[in-house]
């Protein structure tokens, strides 16, 4: 896939940059709790000041529905923002018309504004054209800083860009680049590790990688209702037991198209998800009693991942394999994140992985910084991999 970058903009002196970022931070009291994705914008806010141009930052912030909420306002952004930049940070009490033009003319080359929430304007989430013919006059060029957003049309992602020169940030272009490592064009073999609880929240996901996987694997809920459907008595396993036609659907469609689905061959399971209840493994097709529930793969299931890894070129990742969050049911999820983090240090594997669960089971295995990429873009990740087109990737294509 070819997208414009900003290595393909002309001199960018004295051009005003009109940067859509993901600012829809955690707060609390009016504070930022968690500044990762004001440090996720900095490659591209600096590269466009080093570049001398003035930068506009549009964002949106939790869901005010059209109606300027205060308590929504990106104002307690700017402080923090400033401090990571180390230069002062504009702000502008509206995202369109006259406060936004002139908190932007009145920068200097380098400068840099953030501009109030845009979803306080219902024209927004509407992909209104006058909105987006609006915001596009505040600027020369359009910078599109936030994949997390992509899979939205909405006036500040996909309608703006019909209006100026549309970029991808430097955070987009990593993003793109990673995930068409993972999919658009792999190196192979590939494996997809994809867990959760339900089939049918991720059927488009299944259905789509089947047709572009070498293997994949299936873990949490999930493999439950698919050891459900080849007729394994799962006990009090969550699963989605009228999924099971369904699930046989999808495990025929693999077949058909070559792609060899890994499913658990043992699992741990216990009466009860809290920590350090009594647990039992075993094999998934011997008896797991009534009131006993799979959750996590047992060590023979992780030895068979950890070898099928070892075969692969490239993996994509979403979901974990059992309840993470309650040790003991976190160790399959852990080993194999961790062989496929050394795998990916030593250059054998390009590891990508995303969607929320999965990044805060890999933070917990402690491997986030090893693998290849991770995306925190949640829902337009999950699209991706779906094989859906992103509005906001659509509108940056040469």
């Amino acid at each position: 896939m070819t997208f414009r970058t900003l290595d393909d903009a002309d001199s960018l002196v004295g051009k005003t940059a009109l940067v859509r970022v993901d600012f829809n931070v955690p707060m609390e009291g009016g504070r930022v709790t968690d500044d990762t994705r004001l440090r996720v914008a900095l490659p591209t806010i600096n590269k466009l000041r080093e570049a001398g141009a003035k930068v506009a930052l549009l964002a949106h912030f939790d869901r005010p529905k059209g109606q300027v909420v205060p308590s929504m306002s990106l104002k307690p952004v700017v402080q923090p923002l400033s401090e990571l930049l180390g230069a002062p940070v504009r702000f502008a009490e509206d995202c369109v018309g006259g406060p936004a033009h002139a908190a932007i003319s009145d920068l200097d080359a380098g400068g840099v504004v953030l501009l109030e929430n845009v979803r306080f304007h219902a024209a927004e989430e509407a992909n209104d054209a006058e909105f987006a013919a609006s915001l596009a006059e505040l600027a020369d060029l359009y910078v599109n800083d936030a994949f997390s957003a992509a899979h939205r049309a909405h006036a500040s992602t996909e309608g703006v860009a019909h209006h100026l020169p549309a970029y991808a940030g430097e955070s987009m272009r990593r993003e793109l680049e990673a995930l068409d490592a993972a999919l658009g064009s792999p190196k192979k073999p590939v494996i997809g590790i994809v867990g959760g609880a339900k089939v049918s929240t991720k059927l488009d996901l299944l259905k789509n990688l089947v047709g572009k996987l070498d293997r994949l694997a299936i873990g949490g809920g999930m493999a439950n209702t698919f050891l459900f459907a080849q007729g394994i008595d799962i006990g009090g396993s969550l699963a989605e037991r009228d999924m099971a036609d369904t699930a046989r659907e999808i495990l025929a469609e693999a077949e058909a198209k070559g792609c060899e689905i890994l499913l658990p061959i043992d699992v741990v399971v216990a009466t009860q998800v809290k920590p350090g209840v009594e647990t039992r493994t075993v094999l998934a097709r011997e008896d797991i009693g009534e009131d006993e529930k799979i959750l996590d793969a047992g060590p023979l299931t992780v030895e068979k991942l950890i070898k099928a890894l070892a075969l692969s070129k490239t993996l994509i990742w979403n979901g974990p394999l059992g309840v993470f969050e309650v040790p003991p049911f976190d160790t399959a999820t852990v080993k194999v994140a961790k062989a496929a983090a050394d795998l990916a240090k030593s250059d054998v594997l390009i590891a990508v992985g995303g969607g929320g669960d999965t990044v805060s089971a890999l933070n917990h295995a402690g491997v986030v910084d090893d693998m290849t990429f991770v995306s925190t873009a949640g829902g337009a990740f999950l699209e991706w991999m779906e094989g859906k087109a992103l509005p906001g990737v659509e509108a940056l294509k040469v």
